[in-house]
């Protein structure tokens, strides 16, 4: 598979949990291939990805959930929810940066902070 095609399976195999970008992937693999594990062929114009023998003894060592497993377990769907409303929460932020007065900006910041906060809060909490 090349990168791309890996990143499209990551994302299928999470449920769209998991949404990896080529910032992560490509050096990921680039890591792999250092450490002999994943070997690349040029194929196309692309370069085409495999595990190599000591790769898929390594897979095979495994133990516990694999990556994407994080992301379709019932506990996942409250980590994907969380997710998907910070990204409304960003989608939102930038609405009113860009159609706004000045007045609703700093309005919006003090909104995020003060949650921002509240999560910090929240995480504080638990350590009474």
């Amino acid at each position: 598979m090349h990168g791309y095609q890996i990143m499209r399976e990551l994302e299928d195999r999470s449920g769209g949990g998991w949404q990896p970008s080529p910032g992560s992937v490509y050096p990921t693999l680039q890591l792999l291939a250092d450490e002999g594990l994943v070997v690349s062929e040029s194929e196309g114009g692309k370069n085409i990805f495999s595990l190599t023998d000591d790769g898929r003894a390594t897979v095979a060592e495994l133990s516990g959930p694999l990556a994407w497993e994080r992301f379709t377990s019932d506990e996942a769907t409250d980590f994907v929810n969380l997710r998907r409303s910070v990204v409304q929460l960003g989608a939102a932020a930038k609405q009113v940066a860009a159609a706004g007065t000045d007045e609703h900006i700093r309005a919006a910041q003090t909104i995020v902070n003060d949650a921002r906060k509240a999560l910090y809060r929240l995480l504080a909490e638990d350590d009474d």
